[in-house]
């Protein structure tokens, strides 16, 4: 869905582990890597789309991830100019995203890049929690930091909660 300015609504998914690390993929026949993401559908919210695009591009289910956080508003990001596909109506200007960040609870064994008929990437690592920022394509940076800066509060919850599991008195 591309709304009124021009920009197609997205989810940006975060996934990151026990450790603290964060999953990075690396983009298919392409030297860039970058969180998985996808656009949302007409009559979808952004969370049934984190959960989709989670499936499509990365091979967990809603069972494998736990919601920790999400951005409290869309986050944008223009498109350079060589990348805008003018023929295309009506045109994409670029992006704006609602980013959530999914702590793994599920085996990372379960990952599968290959789920869809076109995956959208072909590796993938963990990685330091800023570490995507800089190594990001460029004119997203901006979008991944602020992404990162929001929802880093709640990672350290996580770490938390996993490191000091709440003990039932059953």
């Amino acid at each position: 869905m591309i709304d009124a300015d021009g920009y197609r609504q997205n989810v940006g998914i975060i996934i990151v582990n026990k450790e603290g690390k964060l999953f990075w993929g690396k983009r298919v026949n392409q030297d860039a890597w970058q969180f998985p993401q996808g656009g949302v559908r007409v009559h979808e919210t952004p969370q049934q789309a984190v959960f989709r695009e989670l499936k499509e591009e990365v091979g967990l289910d809603p069972s494998d991830v736990r919601i920790l956080g999400r951005t409290k508003d869309w986050i944008s990001y223009d498109l350079p100019k060589h990348l805008i596909r003018h023929y295309s109506h009506p045109v994409c200007i670029g992006q704006k995203q609602i980013w959530f960040l999914l702590g793994m609870v599920g085996d990372e064994a379960k990952i599968n890049l290959d789920c869809h008929e076109t995956p959208e990437f072909e590796g993938w690592q963990w990685v330091e929690y800023w570490l995507p920022v800089q190594n990001v394509v460029d004119f997203k940076q901006g979008v991944y930091h602020q992404a990162l800066t929001e929802l880093e509060e709640h990672l350290q919850k996580f770490w938390l909660n996993e490191k000091n599991p709440v003990e039932s008195d059953s």
